[in-house]
């Protein structure tokens, strides 16, 4: 295997910044890998080489004149195929959308160009961003490189699976339900979902407005916060978007240092349902963080068990909402009788052909719970839980510097094994639902492999708003004292890929 595909971001970007390497070559290199596995991965829906090598020989010939470079520049980033970007398709993993190219670039893939990054493809994820396990695509599933046979998570599924198998150093994913941190998890990757309002939405297909953030995928901590910090920063643009200085993530990543931290583990999150390796994996960080220095406690957030049903009510309510653009009218998938018909007609057919399973219940939940008689009832309770759910945030921060848990309450399950029970599937974003609520930033970090089955654990790591520096403290001091011990485990060496 080309040793340019092992390297971290961090140190590609400076070797290609001292001459070491081209960019040309560290981008060939993916691309060769892409070639080689990605037909058993299945974490692209499009490869962008001619681009990718274009764009790569001109970061090099930059760096020949002399002129200053971006952060990441000569770095491949797989990009989850929600994000719109000018020359490549974006499809949402979505029949509806199969072929359709934007006429604009999301704010956070232009900051990455400018930052010198190398787009090198879009990457597979649940229709519409909504699933647990990338199964709900309309091109059918990617596959957990530690084991072929497992999901990789979801949503953002594809982009946590290219950088397991070394096919990319980086991604961009989105978080609404856990994402990010759940496909992390069990692909053995760090994830982290910012701040909500701390990276622009501008450019990022909508799926729950209040509730979506995008976010990055690395190997490392400090990859993870180096495209952390190049994608973040206030966007007018966006009208969610948070004008102020984005947290000093980079810093902390690469001080790690937990002596003195106030660390709770949140009680609501363990017994019935959690696989017994995780919570032993969990267990151990935990009380790696304590021989750190670090003060622990336990911290009761009461509301947590109601998330994952107001949740549901929620999501789907703005589903409803933001999917009624796709109608088969101006552009996208268009279905039809011969003869035409109606404008009704044509809507009705296009969604029907172009809305996978999981689509559709999403939307028609979504569009009940908003329904005149039941609005109150459902949509308004729902909406109640979350500010309970901010409240137990808010309380537990007066007491803590960060929470911690596992971050979901298994590892990788088998290709089909929840797909025919959505409340199975529901479960896996048990964790990380509560923090899309309250709008807090999280990461997830590896924190070893479960005995059962020898796959990846998460730990969690969940601070307040603008707060997101925390979670690289927590997980760079996390990630250094695992390989002081153990050689690194946390990266994954993909069985059968690597």
């Amino acid at each position: 295997m080309n040793e340019l595909i092992t390297m971290t971001a961090a140190d590609l970007s400076a070797a290609v910044a001292a001459g070491e390497v081209s960019a040309a070559e560290v981008t060939a290199a993916h691309l060769d890998r892409i070639a080689s596995v990605d037909e058993r991965v299945r974490a692209f829906l499009h490869v962008a080489a001619d681009d990718a090598l274009a764009r790569a020989r001109e970061i090099d010939r930059d760096r020949a004149a002399g002129e200053p470079l971006g952060p990441l520049a000569g770095v491949p980033v797989a990009v989850k195929d929600l994000f719109t970007t000018v020359g490549m398709p974006t499809t949402c993993g979505s029949k509806i959308l199969q072929g359709w190219r934007p006429p604009y670039e999301s704010t956070i893939t232009r900051r990455l160009r400018d930052a010198g990054a190398i787009l090198i493809g879009k990457t597979n994820m649940d229709e519409f961003a909504m699933g647990s396990s990338t199964e709900n695509s309309g091109y059918g599933p990617s596959r957990n490189p530690w084991d072929l046979a497992k999901v990789p998570g979801g949503s953002s599924g594809g982009s946590a699976a290219a950088v397991a198998a070394y096919e990319a150093p980086l991604a961009l994913g989105t978080d609404t339900g856990g994402s990010i941190r759940q496909p992390a998890a069990v692909c053995g990757i760090v994830g982290t979902k910012p701040t909500y309002g701390g990276s622009s939405r501008y450019g990022v297909v909508a799926f729950a407005s209040s509730l979506d953030t995008p976010g990055p995928f690395g190997r490392t901590v400090l990859d993870t916060a180096l495209l952390h910090e190049a994608m973040s920063g206030y966007d007018p643009m966006d009208s969610t978007s948070i004008d102020a200085p984005a947290p000093p993530v980079v810093e902390a990543a690469r001080h790690g240092d937990v002596s003195g931290m106030r660390i709770g583990v949140v009680t609501e999150f363990s017994g019935d349902g959690y696989q017994p390796g995780v919570m032993a994996r969990f267990t151990e960080a935990v009380e790696l963080l304590e021989s750190l220095g670090a003060k622990v406690t336990e911290i009761s957030c009461p509301h947590f068990r109601y998330a994952l049903p107001a949740y549901y009510l929620i999501a789907p309510s703005e589903v409803s909402s933001n999917l009624a653009r796709f109608d088969g009218m101006r552009y996208g998938l268009r279905a039809e009788r011969p003869g035409g018909g109606s404008a009704e007609e044509v809507m009705a057919l296009s969604r029907a052909a172009g809305f996978g399973p999981e689509v559709k219940r999403r939307i028609m939940l979504g569009t009940y719970a908003l329904s005149s008689g039941y609005y109150d009832a459902y949509y308004g309770k729902a909406q109640q839980v979350r500010t309970l759910v901010i409240r137990d945030f808010d309380a537990a921060f007066g007491q803590v510097d960060v929470l911690v848990s596992p971050v979901t309450p298994t590892t990788a399950f088998p290709i089909g094994e929840r797909a025919d029970d959505p409340m199975a599937m529901y479960l896996a974003d048990l964790c990380t639902i509560p923090t899309d609520l309250a709008g807090n930033a999280a990461i997830a970090v590896p924190c070893g492999l479960a005995d059962e089955d020898g796959l990846p654990a998460g730990l969690q790591v969940m601070a307040p708003p603008l707060a997101d520096d925390r979670l690289y403290r927590v997980a760079a001091a996390v990630e250094a004292a695992f390989t002081d011990r153990w050689g690194h485990p946390l990266l994954a060496e993909a069985k059968g890929l690597v």
